[in-house]
């Protein structure tokens, strides 16, 4: 069973239908929040930033807030690693793969390691060698 992972959607990077539609409606089109939070970065005031695009500040306001909803069905997540793991897991890297690619063909490997030691049959158990000479035996040990 070899483990294969799915890549990233092409719109992996907008934000989910089910938060958009918790959001509230804002005055501003998603282009002008956007330019809105883009002049926040740069220090502008939001009354400086609502008279700008001619709207009540609380609209600028709801425009700059950061609203983030858990996503119960999340697809993909972060490494916590070790910057060692990390250089690893680079070097590992395959041409210009992308990185979740590497990280599935490794646990790939992972799964198909452990499937072998796991299959693999026991050792026979080693029999204790027989003294044959009392020189053989320890010190102080009767035959």
């Amino acid at each position: 069973m070899p483990f294969k992972g799915k890549p990233p959607g092409s719109g992996s990077g907008e934000m989910s239908r089910r938060t958009q539609a918790l959001r509230p409606n804002i005055a501003l089109e998603p282009k002008e929040a956007a330019k809105a939070r883009a002049l926040r970065r740069q220090g502008e005031p939001p009354a400086a930033i609502a008279a700008r695009f001619g709207v009540p500040v609380e609209e600028v306001e709801k425009a700059l807030v950061q609203m983030r909803s858990p996503r119960p069905e999340s697809t993909r997540g972060t490494l916590n690693v070790t910057l060692a793991a990390h250089r690893f897991v680079l070097a590992e890297r395959q041409g210009d793969e992308p990185l979740w690619q590497t990280m599935d063909r490794l646990v790939d490997e992972l799964i198909r390691l452990r499937q072998m030691v796991a299959n693999r049959p026991a050792p026979a158990p080693k029999r204790p060698r027989e003294a044959g000479r009392p020189d053989d035996l320890l010190p102080g040990l009767l035959p």
